[in-house]
């Protein structure tokens, strides 16, 4: 996601989402993101929450660069690239990016980088702890996590 701040040029987000609780993990905003920066954030959320099957993403340098797929590839981790101009087929971001910029960002004026980072963690947090979410019988996807960690190990995917 790109959005504009009021006195500086674009950012962009970086988001990641559990597409079975529905819970993001991740939401960061920034000028850009490279490929060390997406492996520093996804190596801090395997080592929290268990390397995945597989990572659904769009095509963006920052994915497809190849010391990322190297990477991912030692994890046993399989990329899911979408098609370019096929949002549908990573739905679940979509989804999420639309509430985010529906209740967030075309809601706020954002003055610098660092201020839409802090507005967005704080979103985030409402957003798994508190938000309800209907693909989840009316629940925050955080109440989700703490019930299927209780009844079997969570799988992640990204």
């Amino acid at each position: 996601m790109q959005d504009p701040t009021q006195v500086e040029k674009a950012y962009r987000n970086f988001n990641i989402l559990d597409e079975y609780t529905r819970e993001c993990l991740l939401a960061k905003a920034a000028r850009r993101f490279s490929h060390e920066e997406v492996m520093a954030y996804l190596t801090g959320l395997f080592c929290e929450r268990g390397v995945p099957v597989h990572i659904r993403s769009d095509n963006g340098s920052e994915f497809v660069a190849r010391r990322l797929r190297d990477w991912l590839g030692r994890l046993a981790v399989k990329p899911l690239f979408i098609e370019p101009g096929s949002p549908w087929e990573n739905g679940y971001i979509e989804s999420f990016n639309g509430k985010m910029r529906d209740e967030l960002l075309d809601r706020e004026i954002f003055y610098s980088v660092k201020e839409a980072e802090i507005l967005i963690e704080q979103w985030r947090i409402e957003y798994n702890t508190i938000r309800p979410h209907s693909a989840l019988g009316y629940r925050p996807p955080a109440s989700k996590v703490v019930i299927e960690q209780s009844v079997q190990p969570l799988r992640l995917t990204l």
